[in-house]
């Protein structure tokens, strides 16, 4: 299992546990595949001794059971494999000290539904926020929860309801993600405190998160399950969606889609749309839908 990518180098654990230093194998780099790395953290892969160089090579990668992925952001036509065959995804979000917002955090859930991977979002920092952000944590989370999204309320720096969170991680490969800043490694060093993580402090002049993790990197938990630390990412733009399957990644919108009075119904204005009447009876979140919307309009690289 690859453990650590770097993007030349690859740390591949094997079955006894032991870890090699890898190279990949030339022909990888010819087969024309649309992304950044051809090789992502949770791969599964077979390795050998390279008879002319002598180096450990990675020569077959398996098939996965599936992957999470973002368009790169300096490359529009071009993807990045965030990690491969993960039990869930993680999304860590802070109301403010960065502020997290609904438009990325849709963006994040909508990728995670097209690849069929649980999500979750672990809501950092509650020791930071006053009585009216608390409010408006609690109306956050309160939504994505009665939409099928398990919600956390912590802080790592204080300790407060760590142990929901560890279990939800126990025995899972997970991977944990969000903008630089939110606390993603102060969180894991505080669930499990032989990681050691390097952790950052927020840059004063723009309330934004120093980098700490330069790549993404695969942790055994010690209280069992598979941890993928991701570097910070300042957007999530989607890669390779079809507008019109957009709403099925909305949980919400996907359990009312067959009462809309036409079956290819955008819900943008088609009368007798269940969509649309569900958000005029508030029981679809007006910010959800709006971002909805936006992605729809946008090119899906725009954090909204």
């Amino acid at each position: 299992m690859v453990l650590r990518s770097t993007g030349s180098w690859y740390i591949v654990q094997d079955e006894e546990g032991k870890n090699h230093e890898c190279r990949l194998r030339g022909q990888f780099r010819l087969k024309g595949i649309r992304t950044t790395n051809p090789i992502a953290v949770g791969d599964k892969v077979t390795i050998a001794i390279d008879e002319t160089s002598q180096n450990t090579v990675i020569k077959e990668v398996h098939e996965r059971t599936n992957f999470i992925i973002r368009k790169a952001t300096r490359l529009s036509k071009a993807s990045h494999i965030i990690a491969a065959n993960l039990d869930q995804a993680i999304l860590v979000a802070t109301i403010d000290h960065p502020r997290t917002s609904t438009g990325f955090i849709d963006r994040f859930l909508v990728t995670a539904e097209a690849y069929h991977i649980p999500a979750a979002i672990v809501f950092n920092k509650i020791d930071l926020y006053d009585q009216q952000q608390t409010e408006y944590l609690n109306e956050l989370a309160g939504i994505y929860s009665a939409t099928g999204y398990p919600c956390f309320h912590v802080s790592a720096i204080h300790k407060q309801n760590l142990g929901t969170f560890a279990a939800q991680m126990k025995d899972r490969i997970s991977l944990l993600t969000g903008h630089s800043g939110v606390g993603k490694s102060a969180l894991l060093n505080a669930i499990d405190p032989k990681l050691s993580l390097k952790t950052g402090e927020l840059s004063a002049y723009h309330n934004k998160g120093k980098h700490t993790t330069t790549f993404a990197e695969m942790h055994a938990l010690e209280f069992g399950g598979w941890l993928v630390d991701t570097p910070g990412i300042k957007e999530f733009g989607l890669y390779d969606f079809e507008r019109d399957t957009l709403a099925q990644r909305f949980p919400e919108m996907r359990a009312l889609m067959p009462q809309c009075r036409f079956t290819n119904c955008t819900h943008l204005h088609e009368p007798g749309c269940a969509v649309k009447q569900a958000v005029e009876n508030k029981e679809i979140a007006q910010f959800r839908y709006k971002n909805y919307v936006n992605m729809m309009f946008s090119d899906f690289t725009n954090d909204n």
